[in-house]
């Protein structure tokens, strides 16, 4: 069968200090792989301690992939490559500046991001988690958005070379299109550039929502990548939810779709758990979570994130009793995995 991977989120610590008791409670927790986050910020204040986190990580046993949360914006942390590179912003269709978001066809930012690769690698990476990417988009509506990017000069150059003519301003299929392929195209080159330095495993998740560009429903533009050995997605609940059914029929679909996928193109999977901004007193959403996606087939399940996030904003409302239910959650999972290992050994008997 195959083997069980039981991940967690964990960031915004970076005291070597605490780094002993947080792993030993991840792996109390149930979990066998962890997520590192590598932000610009790691990269020029701590890397000689990511160094020793993830030598410490391993050391207990957890599997470490390494995310490159907010290289090029959100999801994660703004982009401070943009400080540098002011010539690789996004554009939206109407002009205005994407602040804090990079271009994926920009030189500067394909390079910049082999560099973070070569870093990743010198304190020890041995897989890369390609953290939710996405273009820029804006009051959606019948399926279009009035406001899009990227259409920068070097977006609007790659289209003319491409369609033989000028980039139209209007939402359209070719936008769409090219919008896909503009993220599968840089994936291709950092993960082929990747894999040739020697990481094992680049992995990817996506959002749900049509708005970022790339999603479930068009997980297929990048599945043909070679280099890109695992595809992901996040089927996180709506908070007013408040009953186990509610989100186990959530996610199940969603978790499903993803896993459909994986399967027809031949890939790993990565399937989330929502951990955070939970309400107090719908905790047991969590656990409906993990049944719903172990239910699909999926043996590679995470949790976004430690101890509810306790340590961000958006933490759970009781991040106590949610990271409670996380550990019953991942035991549960356990429990099953290893009663359908014991039944097969009894019938191969």
């Amino acid at each position: 069968m195959e083997k069980l991977i039981k991940g967690v989120a964990y960031h915004g610590n970076r005291m070597l200090s605490h780094i002993h008791e947080d792993m030993k409670d991840i792996v109390n927790h149930g979990f066998n792989a962890i997520l590192h986050m590598f932000s610009h910020n790691d990269w020029d204040r701590h890397k000689k301690i990511m160094k020793e986190i993830i030598e410490i990580s391993e050391g207990y046993g957890l599997e470490v992939w390494v995310d490159n949360w907010g290289l090029g914006g959100p999801p994660g942390d703004k982009s401070h490559f943009l400080a540098y590179h002011p010539e690789a912003h996004q554009y939206l269709n109407n002009g205005e500046m994407a602040s804090v978001y990079a271009c994926y066809n920009h030189p500067s930012f394909v390079q910049f991001t082999k560099d973070w690769i070569d870093t990743v690698i010198e304190i020890g990476g041995k897989r890369i988690f390609w953290d939710e990417p996405h273009l820029q988009s804006h009051d959606w509506e019948d399926g279009k958005p009035a406001r899009w990017a990227c259409r920068c000069e070097t977006c609007q150059k790659l289209y003319k070379e491409k369609y033989g003519k000028e980039m139209p301003t209007e939402y359209d299929e070719t936008i769409a299109e090219f919008r896909l392929s503009s993220i599968a195209g840089y994936f291709k080159t950092v993960t082929e550039y990747a894999k040739e330095k020697g990481i094992l495993e680049n992995a990817v998740c996506v959002m749900l929502d049509q708005s970022y560009g790339i999603n479930l429903d068009s997980l297929a533009s990048i599945c043909g990548i070679d280099s890109l050995d695992n595809i992901g997605s996040d089927p996180y609940w709506p908070l007013e939810m408040d009953s186990y059914g509610e989100a186990y029929d959530f996610v199940y679909p969603r978790a499903k779709q993803n896993m459909d996928v994986c399967e027809h193109f031949g890939k790993k999977h990565n399937i989330w758990i929502r951990g955070y901004n939970i309400p107090a007193g719908r905790e047991e959403a969590v656990i409906a979570a993990a049944d719903a996606i172990y239910d699909t087939g999926a043996r590679s399940i995470w949790v976004w994130g430690i101890r509810g996030c306790e340590g961000n904003d958006y933490r759970a409302e009781d991040p106590g009793m949610t990271w409670k239910m996380v550990g019953e959650a991942m035991s549960r999972i356990t429990n099953r995995y290893y009663d359908e290992l014991h039944e097969a050994h009894r019938r191969d008997k």
